[in-house]
């Protein structure tokens, strides 16, 4: 139980401030003592964040010799490591569909390292592990050689999806993916990637420290159960829509691309350019649609409206 501290020592506040708990993390998560401090006050109190740990990533292949070798390593939140590794290879057009993937584990002799074993069939560049990397949690494409290359490559992909989301629907994801975020509901500090359907209905949803690892998480869950591509599907983000995640969402043939912060106008070009419906400031009465708003039916009427709109 909370208690509270007229004046408590230096030695004390940094004690409360900085000292976790000897509490295992729990989904994702660890126990840490704080001090929450007012002008008035301080109170001592039990809080929890987000779990940050590194997962390297290990593939074998007869291409590449008898060892594993490193294809890099990002930090993320553990759990759906699996996932994870098989979203990112997708991503990095490593594999293109589950059977390219033997099998997949973390591994028990190594803490953070996920072993992934891949069809002898799959074609594989002996110089692929030299585009390994090393990446914070919020990075995306870090593995990639070249910018360029990944824009080329992005945006030559077509989404002709005809589905019709009613605009009440989309308006109503927020909240729906919001009381499914458990590990956000302890920590506040995690985000969340959401799969719908065109009539809203959740199909998915995979958190991590990272937007992007929550991206990958979502997309290598669906990618092992043989349901990419995403065409009459929508996908909400937790954060901001930049380049990368559209990049992701292209990737695994996404219909609509919702966030619930800004798009970054390199993400804006790359979605009207390749047919994917892009909304951003998703909020419950209002969003702001960037490219191929056609997919969205039972709007209002069209009026004109002040830049500074951020709903």
């Amino acid at each position: 139980m909370s208690e509270s501290i007229k004046a408590p020592s230096p030695d004390a506040r940094a004690s409360a401030a900085t000292a976790a708990t000897a509490t295992p993390a729990a989904g994702g998560t660890l126990a840490v003592r704080i001090l929450r401090l007012r002008l008035d006050r301080s109170v001592a109190a039990d809080d929890r964040v987000a779990v940050e740990a590194p997962l390297e990533f290990q593939l074998h292949h007869p291409a590449l010799g008898l060892e594993p070798v490193s294809f890099g390593t990002t930090m993320r939140t553990p759990g759906d490591d699996e996932s994870l590794a098989a979203g990112l290879l997708y991503g990095e057009g490593i594999i293109d569909r589950g059977e390219d993937i033997t099998a997949i584990e973390t591994s028990t002799r190594r803490p953070n390292t996920v072993n992934v074993r891949l069809d002898p069939r799959v074609q594989i560049e002996v110089q692929t592990p030299a585009r390994r990397f090393s990446a914070g949690s919020s990075c995306g494409v870090c593995g990639t050689t070249g910018l360029d290359a990944a824009i080329a490559r992005a945006a030559a992909t077509r989404i002709d999806s005809r589905v019709a989301l009613d605009l009440a629907v989309l308006l109503g994801l927020p909240a729906r993916m919001r009381a499914s975020q458990s590990k956000f509901g302890d920590t506040g500090g995690i985000h969340a990637a959401a799969c719908f359907d065109e009539h809203g209905a959740l199909l998915g949803l995979a958190e991590d420290v990272g937007r992007h690892n929550a991206f990958d998480k979502l997309v290598g869950e669906n990618l092992m159960a043989g349901r990419l591509p995403l065409a009459n599907h929508i996908v909400l983000l937790s954060g901001r829509a930049s380049f990368e995640l559209v990049q992701k969402a292209l990737r695994a043939g996404v219909a609509v691309l919702a966030a619930i912060g800004a798009p970054s106008s390199l993400a804006v070009n790359l979605a009207s350019a390749s047919g994917l419906t892009l909304v951003g400031f998703l909020r419950d009465t209002q969003c702001n649609v960037y490219a191929n708003a056609q997919r969205l039916v039972n709007a209002g009427v069209l009026t004109s409206a002040g830049a500074s709109d951020r709903g």
